[in-house]
């Protein structure tokens, strides 16, 4: 039986050049049968690094069988995961975020969870030697998620471990870092094609404070301009995604890559509340910039309070 490997929904650069990365691992190096896997189209820049190193996009699923073989990256929360997730066979887990409870398994399985900014870097550690082996195209998605999740090394979950590696990696394919990263950025930053639902539902997260219901939306750009621009339909929009995702709001920061910095969209008293509580911001407008802000996952959803 073939193993899936995939991550979470509203899949991102990480999540989806992961399950590519430990795909090949197991079927190149370890002689398993695995086939990577997404739920959900990738993001822009997930979808640029596909073309970028000709890599075929993994096939989209929206469940698992019961009993079926899988193995969960960048990821171990539930929520973000196919709904049927515990009936399936889930043999390893290997992500960098906190440890969410929820998941079951069928005997003990391999758990490889670091404090690192991206699970790629994870997978370059556990791989070792067999890094030699790894063709082009998989180094060039294992730098892509690096870089990504490190935002070129702006977010503060970088650590150097990540920094080294992203830069072994560069160096290994003859590639200018910084170079690429723009094209990244520039990649993930074009979102004309997507609806404001879709723009809301990309990258986010599920999370609940003190009984309220979050979808934590995080758009990274280095042209915010373009998004902001959109404010007043993105803010009508937050009510219907929330009643559709059956959240009580939607938070939306559109970090900006280059001057390090987040707007927070303020729709509401509740939003207008988060922001003030959460980050000591002023809020006398409908957007209220957080400087320094750019991790959801170390500065955004840790601090949430209402």
């Amino acid at each position: 039986m073939t193993t899936k490997v995939f991550g979470h929904k509203s899949p991102d650069t990480d999540s989806t050049g992961s399950a590519i990365i430990w795909s090949w691992y197991l079927n190149e190096i370890k002689g398993e049968a695995a086939a990577p896997a997404l739920l959900g189209e990738p993001n822009t820049e997930a979808a640029f690094m596909l073309e970028r190193w000709n890599l075929a996009k993994p096939e989209i699923i929206v469940d698992v069988a019961e009993g079926e073989k899988v193995v969960i990256v960048d990821t171990n929360n539930p929520a973000e995961l196919p709904a049927s997730i515990n009936s399936a066979d889930i043999r390893a887990i290997i992500d960098h975020h906190k440890l969410v409870g929820g998941l079951e398994t069928a005997g003990p399985i391999d758990i490889r969870i670091e404090p690192l900014a991206c699970t790629a870097t994870i997978m370059w550690k556990m791989i070792g030697k067999d890094m030699s082996q790894m063709p082009e195209s998989i180094k060039g998605a294992m730098l892509s998620c690096i870089l990504s999740d490190t935002l070129e090394f702006r977010s503060p979950t970088t650590t150097q471990e990540d920094t080294a590696i992203a830069h072994d990696l560069a160096k290994d394919l003859g590639i200018d870092l910084s170079a690429y990263a723009s094209e990244m950025f520039e990649a993930k930053s074009d979102v004309s094609a997507f609806s404001d639902a879709e723009l809301l539902r990309m990258d986010s997260k599920e999370y609940e404070v003190a009984g309220t219901k979050f979808r934590v939306s995080v758009l990274e750009t280095t042209a915010p301009k373009i998004v902001l621009d959109r404010k007043a339909s993105l803010m009508e929009s937050m009510t219907t995604v929330a009643s559709e995702d059956g959240v009580d709001q939607v938070l939306l920061f559109v970090v900006d890559i280059l001057n390090e910095e987040a707007t927070m969209l303020i729709p509401n008293d509740l939003t207008k509340t988060v922001a003030e509580k959460s980050f000591g911001a002023s809020v006398s407008g409908d957007t209220v910039v957080l400087p320094g802000v750019m991790s959801r996952k170390k500065q955004i959803i840790p601090n949430l309070a209402v």
